[in-house]
């Protein structure tokens, strides 16, 4: 297929499908260091000129990693719904963004396509969007999904509470617990990234928040963001798991910078099924990011979001409860400032969405990027707006532990104020019969840890 435009006298000609996707994304600094990247803004327009004259069948022909020698590949090819992709296949990525953001085009047609999609395809639409474009196209999409609650209901947002401590403190960790809790965070989930992944940790940890939960009769679930393998062991000894966490990657190879294979997350979703002890029938929990396959110099090449696009093919064939993207984590190099995170956020939450999976978003930064809280803010508005499923609760939006700025206990409430949205409905029934909030308003007694000492 020949890739050639012509655009004001001059002809732009890219050689492949990896360089067009390249150079048809969005500027971001982590594609500037792999070398990727459109060199001017006349190229950038240029590539997706052509990209949506690209049909879809050729972008499945394309995969960022060949199907025989990547099992992320194999996994979200296998998973191609061939009776829907056959009706699909012959649009064109331009064909296929202004079907999404019909009017005509509804929630549950959307549905339905995404069951015929990789992450090429998935990623290439997306680089013709606009930010607003993402914002539209992604609220029109509502992935619902079940563990002790229901998450991605219409007029609904959630919260992670995220009381990470530095030195795993029982207390401290509690403390952050009962303080999130009294301003309606956690409804998401109650998870803890550990200093000490160990087993014994880990499990001390999961016993302490599902103690927690019991005592007060939480419509939640906990889970203790350890490495996976360490959380089996803990399932396998007796420990009360409610979600099963890991990161993920785009590539079998970045994957395996991970410590982790096809095989060793099948044999964690089956112990979920047994040993998780809430009813689910969701247990798993993703985190992702632009550009982890490129610090692990495993992305074969390719932009980083058609990679990250991938990771959420491979999320879903574990039928998750939430996934994130932690889109300022990863820092400057990846996405310098805040104009690349909010579009990366932006970007992530829509292709999520439209991949089939519960989708939420840890709109953060990190100190030493080009960006501030209230950049973050505006983002988490953006997102909101785009109806996204959840958001982190830190206090004061500082991870003292992870050391990165993202949001707080606050903000899940204000944006709920702000855009007429409430908690998920078994938790806001829990915070009224806690005198925490009253038809959808928090209380004065909200924001009171003390409630939980008396």
């Amino acid at each position: 297929m020949l890739l050639r435009t012509k655009l004001f006298g001059k002809t732009y000609e890219f050689r492949d499908i990896r360089e067009l996707m390249g150079k048809a994304n969005e500027p971001k600094s982590g594609d500037e260091l792999a070398g990727v990247a459109a060199e001017s803004v006349s190229e950038r327009v240029a590539a997706k000129y052509v990209l949506a004259e690209v049909p879809l069948e050729i972008l499945r022909q394309n995969p960022a990693v060949p199907y025989d020698e990547d099992e992320v590949t194999r996994v979200i090819d296998d998973a191609v719904n061939e009776t829907i992709y056959n009706e699909i296949k012959h649009w064109t990525v331009g064909d296929f963004r202004e079907w999404i953001l019909a009017d005509t085009t509804t929630p549950e047609q959307i549905r339905r396509v995404s069951n015929a999609l990789t992450g090429e395809m998935v990623a290439a639409v997306t680089k013709l969007m606009s930010n607003l474009d993402l914002i539209y196209g992604a609220q029109k999409i509502h992935v619902t999904s079940h563990c002790v609650n229901t998450a991605g209901m219409p007029g609904t947002l959630a919260s992670r509470l995220q009381p990470n401590h530095p030195t795993d403190s029982p207390e401290g960790i509690r403390a952050e617990i009962y303080e999130g809790l009294s301003y309606g965070s956690g409804d998401a989930v109650i998870g803890i990234n550990p200093v000490d992944d160990s087993l014994g940790s880990t499990m001390r940890l999961l016993d302490m928040t599902y103690d927690i939960i019991q005592e007060w009769n939480i419509p939640t679930q906990n889970c203790v963001l350890a490495h996976v393998t360490t959380q089996m062991q803990a399932m396998k000894q007796g420990a009360p798991v409610g979600l099963v966490f890991q990161s993920l990657a785009g590539t079998q190879k970045a994957n395996e910078s991970f410590g982790i294979d096809v095989g060793m997350m099948d044999e964690a979703y089956e112990l979920a099924k047994k040993y998780c002890w809430p009813q689910g029938p969701n247990f798993m929990y993703f985190e992702t990011g632009q550009g982890s396959a490129l610090s692990a110099n495993a992305h074969n090449g390719w932009d980083q979001l058609t990679l990250e696009a991938r990771i959420y093919g491979f999320a879903k064939r574990y039928h998750p409860y939430q996934v994130n993207t932690v889109v300022g984590f990863i820092g400057p190099e990846y996405l310098y400032d805040a104009v690349q995170i909010s579009r990366a956020g932006l970007e992530d939450h829509f292709m999520g969405k439209l991949t089939g999976i519960p989708m939420g978003v840890d709109a953060c930064y990190t100190n030493h990027a080009r960006a501030t809280q209230n950049d973050i803010e505006s983002l988490a508005v953006q997102l909101t707006a785009a109806g996204c499923n959840y958001f982190m609760g830190v206090p004061m939006g500082d991870d003292v532990m992870l050391a990165y700025q993202c949001t707080s206990y606050h903000d899940a409430p204000s944006l709920r104020q702000t855009l007429g949205l409430r908690p998920l409905p078994e938790f806001e029934a829990w915070m009224e019969g806690m005198g925490l909030m009253k038809n959808g308003i928090l209380t004065e007694k909200a924001g009171d840890p003390t409630i939980f000492l008396k």
